[in-house]
């Protein structure tokens, strides 16, 4: 072939890709590895969240990621796999990466992640916004690399929303996006800066916290009750199941009552009081004041 020849065929090829891209390219376009659940881990390292019940939460998260029950749960779905990623959150503005997405479809695998989380620092930071959370959750799932049938926020916390975004909104802006939200509630009895816990934690997280198709809630009765908590609620996770008995406990002495300052009129269920949405912000602010 002359060299004018070989010159106007490459010309023609130089052509053809300019009209029709894809003609030109070699190798097809990387497809998103999907998965059965794209799972964000929300943990709580708020001010009223002490050292020692941080490396409680963060060591109970660690044991049950590894457990060969959620490993069993995991390579049991349709695909076998999930992807996984870990934050930690607190006031407005504080949310502390700690693992990107990480596809966990075997014991080693399951393993290696759990030991990546086990060597990161515990963060701190003050206050609380569980809406400030869902936010930052909500945007960790768009940049989701993989292709996941279902989207789970996974948010543990000791006490309501009293800083930052509108609780109800930002629940309400994650389900629009098709993402469920599941909430572990942590029925803590101690004291913080000389106060009592806000009481019925688990029906505002019922309430203004979870939302989506299958939510639910599971309780720990404190950081020791942890470890059991995370497992059982990880295990319904990944399998798309809620818990029979709603995941809620039967509060018992001043934790059925409101507290004092409560609007009159508020919610009961079950004849336990249900703490409004924005009862965190007005504990926060003064309008009410512990007995």
């Amino acid at each position: 072939m002359s060299r004018t020849a070989l010159f106007g065929k490459m010309a023609l090829l130089g052509a053809l890709a300019a009209v029709f891209p894809a003609a030109a390219q070699t190798t097809p376009p990387t497809r998103p590895v999907p998965v059965d659940l794209a799972l964000v881990l929300a943990v709580d390292v708020s001010g009223s969240v002490d050292e020692e019940e941080a490396v409680l939460q963060r060591r109970g998260y660690v044991d049950a990621i590894a457990d060969p029950r959620i490993v069993k749960a995991i390579t049991s779905g349709i695909l076998g796999r999930i992807a996984v990623t870990y934050f930690e959150w607190a006031g407005d503005g504080w949310q502390m990466p700690v693992t990107g997405w990480t596809v966990i479809d075997s014991a080693a695998s399951a393993g290696a992640f759990a030991a990546k989380l086990s060597d990161a620092p515990i963060g701190r930071g003050p206050w609380t916004s569980i809406a400030d959370a869902i936010d930052f959750a909500a945007a960790l799932h768009e940049q989701n690399p993989y292709e996941p049938t279902r989207r789970v926020i996974d948010l543990s916390g000791d006490g309501p929303n009293n800083t930052g975004g509108t609780l109800p909104q930002a629940r309400d802006d994650a389900v629009a996006r098709r993402i469920t939200i599941n909430g572990l509630a942590i029925m803590n009895g101690r004291s913080n800066f000389g106060r009592i816990p806000m009481p019925n934690l688990d029906l505002y997280y019922r309430h203004c916290v979870i939302g989506g198709p299958g939510a639910f809630v599971i309780v720990a009765n404190g950081f020791q009750d942890f470890a059991r908590a995370i497992r059982r609620k990880l295990i319904l996770e990944i399998a798309g199941e809620t818990p029979a008995d709603g995941g809620t406990i039967e509060a018992i002495g001043r934790a059925q009552l409101a507290p004092p300052g409560a609007p009159p009129g508020g919610k009961t269920e079950q004849g336990r009081w249900v703490p409004p949405c924005n009862e965190g912000e007005r504990r926060f602010h003064g309008v009410i004041q512990d007995p």
